[in-house]
């Protein structure tokens, strides 16, 4: 898988320094000839809270698609966490031509709806990253396998006893459902206690929420009793190591925090210590395949060999853990940032302790 990873990173990362500026967000891309020759592809992404989207994968799809398909041109939409107004959204794109959607919906229910409105004026949809019942094509990692990789590093790191705190992705979220599972499975066939009544869904995935839920629960409980967090992404986990380091926890004396998404503030967390693991689902992967089948389908042509998922015809890639001793190997190496990026000022004593340089 890492060497999968790198040689779609070296392309990804060739794509993503030439993508330029990044559209506004909530508005097309008009970037592209918009003459009624192109043939037209819609992505529309959920929001810009979580780094990733703007940075990586927008960016490398329309770098593959340009690529790929000289008569074809983008149009691109974030949501801003809106439901409502991403299927105004879809909409607009299927007005604008679009006969290719790749949707990563803000709710994978409501978008079940878009799906239908795609359909009936003869476009396809392609579920990027989030499943949407009813879509031609999903994409995505094994989102399960995911949470159960988290929780499994957690339960390693806290030696399988003591007590934690559990906060999971939003409600709306389908992947965030299956990160849930995978990580209840792992909790449940462990030793540790889960130090609340019930673990904590996360609106919108809010970094903000995050902080401000674990700050509630040290007004109840002693942050000595707390030795490990589970945090479904990275934004989460920066919230919780605030919360905690905000009610004097010592950085050297953090817990075991996970997260998600391998994003530049939680890899240089991992290296400073602050921040246990991640979870790093390539984006140069996913992207550019879901450029390729989005040129595909635009040309008429065969997407390749697919796999079931609930009924959808799925391309599912397989997640990789990132700690610290393999920070260099699958974060360095693959091309997502360069040591310099990871390696500022406030870092450089980490980078150096920790072999990168």
């Amino acid at each position: 898988m890492t060497s999968l990873i790198r040689r779609a990173a070296v392309i990804g990362a060739t794509i993503a320094l030439g993508a330029g500026g990044l559209a506004a967000c909530g508005s097309p891309n008009d970037s592209e000839s918009s003459s009624k020759d192109k043939k037209v592809i819609a992505l529309l992404l959920p929001e810009t809270k979580t780094a990733r989207y703007e940075a990586f994968d927008k960016p490398l799809f329309e770098g593959k698609v340009k690529d790929l398909c000289d008569d074809c041109t983008v149009k691109y939409y974030n949501a801003d966490q809106d439901a409502t107004k991403q299927a105004q959204q879809v909409e607009t794109a299927i007005t604008a031509g679009a006969k290719v959607i790749v949707l990563d919906p803000v709710d994978g229910k409501a978008a079940v709806g878009m799906v239908k409105s795609a359909h009936d004026a003869d476009a396809q949809v392609i579920a990027y990253d989030r499943f949407i019942e009813g879509a031609d094509y999903y994409m995505s990692f094994d989102n399960e396998t995911v949470g159960k990789l988290q929780a499994e590093a957690l339960i390693e790191a806290m030696g399988d006893k003591g007590g934690y705190l559990q906060l999971n992705g939003a409600p709306t979220d389908p992947n965030a459902a299956q990160f849930k599972a995978g990580a209840d499975k792992a909790f449940a066939a462990s030793n540790l206690k889960l130090l609340t009544s019930t673990s904590y869904d996360n609106p919108d995935w809010s970094p903000n929420n995050a902080q401000k839920y674990v700050s509630d629960q040290l007004s109840k409980i002693d942050p000595s009793e707390i030795k490990g967090v589970y945090a479904a992404n990275d934004g989460q986990a920066g919230g919780v190591i605030a919360a905690l380091t905000g009610a004097g926890v010592k950085a050297d004396a953090l817990p075991p925090v996970t997260g998600q998404d391998a994003e530049l503030a939680a890899i240089q967390r991992i290296i400073a210590g602050e921040q246990f693991m991640t979870i790093f689902k390539s984006y140069f992967i996913e992207a550019e395949k879901a450029g390729e089948v989005a040129v595909a389908i635009a040309n008429g042509d065969d997407v390749g060999e697919t796999t079931d998922f609930q009924g959808v015809k799925s391309f599912i890639f397989d997640p990789v853990v990132v700690k610290k001793d393999n920070v260099k190997a699958d974060i360095v190496d693959s091309g997502l940032y360069k040591v310099a990026d990871i390696c500022t000022a406030e870092y450089a004593d980490a980078c150096a302790a920790a072999g990168l340089s």
